[in-house]
């Protein structure tokens, strides 16, 4: 269970910056642990330690004060999942069926009947969420 959830985090959302966003538990302590001085930011040095983060730090700083908040990592990560979101539901309904799944997510698709937990051949933003949630747990 914890691959296809892992799976679909990934296939949903660029799951890149997801750990980084939180505030509490797991999620806010990765955001701490890039925070090395514990000002409740990350400057671009410290963002030099993660190379995905480093790579957009620009884009995920919005104010262009050069430090980056939870607040802004959660709006950029928040984009990234709306934008794939939009890719993979191609007709725009706000499912994603399985054809949908094989044409633009093929690791969702790979998944697709254990996410489809009340089994109407649709996947909701909902199951994806509840998937989500799991993320990390066996």
């Amino acid at each position: 269970m914890k691959t296809v959830v892992s799976l679909a985090a990934i296939a949903l959302a660029a799951a890149s910056f997801a750990a980084l966003a939180g505030e509490g538990g797991p999620r806010g302590d990765h955001f701490k642990k890039a925070d090395t001085n514990g000002d409740g930011m990350i400057s671009k040095a410290e963002a030099a330690a993660s190379p995905r983060l480093a790579k957009n730090f620009d884009v995920i700083d919005a104010n262009k004060d050069g430090q980056v908040t939870a607040d802004e990592m959660r709006a950029f990560h928040e984009k990234r999942r709306a934008e794939h979101m939009k890719k993979v539901d191609a007709n725009g309904d706000g499912l994603i069926s399985k054809a949908e799944a094989q044409a633009n997510a093929p690791r969702l698709f790979e998944h697709f009947e254990q996410l489809d937990a009340n089994k109407d051949g649709q996947i909701s933003k909902q199951e994806l969420e509840a998937g989500r949630g799991h993320h990390g747990k066996k």
